[in-house]
């Protein structure tokens, strides 16, 4: 009953402006489920919180904080509910607080709709480009994120967002234009350049992308990532690194537990080898093809599979999580 439950969840959502093509126009309800949403949460690609956590093993802590965030952040209320609402102990937190929240939500349910919607789980933050490329000033009006789309190899920027209500049509126009900024990578001109929001409405989670056509102003233009799939796959290595004499091998694949959150990591057989050698760039282009056999065996396009145990199904409370 708990895997039927959790599956039941879904997100409603409109889509805006978008091309002949790419994904239909107007309002719809996702389903989701927390699998999906921690695997989101898990993998978008961003360096470390360095200014955070500046010694020891950052992406571990990194990957420990991103759990932690959607578990606080976003309840189920009972097990047959079919809505994600923001918690009791978000609402709690001062501005600030939520305002960093808000943002890491709205990059993690771009990445759950472009990876469903738009077959495009690969994302990588821009702030990844900065350490292998000279980016112009761009102060605040850049798009956070670029993807990758699975099979056709295409480019997509995202500037998403994260707020508490519905976003208006300057909020809109504004995203708009910071996506556009971004027009190609490794000479590959970038096919949609969205707009997205993650935001509450009566409390409950709802999303809107957008992609009217606009003049690209002061363009950005991005080089090959290679090695920077690092940022993609680091915080579920970080997590095996921890647990690597308890995680088992079955099947050519790993297995990560993480008991204290209620969660289970898979790698896939396809990603194992090169998940152990932190072979990064060749894991991404050996899986960019392979998204018929990964969901064969119920695996996201990346070769990772994140399984959420029945305490996600209640609503989040101090008794949830013990690290001991």
């Amino acid at each position: 009953m708990a895997i039927r439950s959790r599956n039941r969840l879904a997100v409603p959502y409109r889509s805006e402006a978008f091309p002949p093509g790419s994904t239909p126009n107007g309002n719809g309800s996702l389903s989701v489920s927390w699998d999906r949403v921690v695997w989101a949460a898990l993998t978008i690609g961003r360096p470390p919180t360095h200014h955070v956590f500046q010694h020891g093993t950052s992406s571990f802590y990194e990957a420990i904080f991103r759990i932690s965030l959607v578990r606080m952040a976003l309840d189920q209320s009972g097990p047959f509910a079919s809505r994600l609402r923001r918690s009791a102990a978000f609402k709690a937190l001062d501005p600030t607080e939520k305002g960093a929240i808000s943002y890491f939500l709205g990059m993690t349910f771009c990445k759950v709709f472009s990876s469903k919607l738009l077959r495009t789980p690969w994302l990588l933050h821009l702030d990844a480009f900065r350490a292998m490329a000279t980016l112009p000033p761009t102060g605040r009006s850049r798009p956070d994120l670029i993807g990758q789309q699975t099979g056709t190899g295409n480019w997509i920027s995202f500037e998403t967002k994260g707020r508490a209500s519905k976003p208006t049509f300057n909020d809109i126009s504004k995203a708009k234009t910071q996506a556009q900024r971004v027009l190609s990578v490794n000479g590959t001109a970038c096919t949609l350049h969205i707009g997205t929001f993650a935001y509450f409405l009566n409390d409950v989670l709802n999303f809107h992308w957008v992609d009217p056509p606009t003049e690209a102003k002061r363009p950005i233009t991005l080089p090959d990532p290679r090695d920077l799939w690092s940022h993609y796959y680091g915080p579920t290595k970080a997590l095996w690194e921890a647990r690597a004499d308890e995680s088992p091998k079955r099947d050519g694949g790993l297995i990560v537990s993480l008991p204290e959150f209620d969660v289970t990591l898979k790698i896939h057989p396809l990603l194992a080898p090169f998940f152990l050698v932190s072979a990064w760039e060749g894991a991404q282009r050996e899986l960019l093809t392979a998204s018929e056999e990964l969901e064969a065996d119920g695996f996201q396009d990346d070769g990772i599979k994140v399984e959420c145990g029945p305490t996600w199904l209640d609503r989040f409370g101090s008794d949830l999580v013990d690290l001991g």
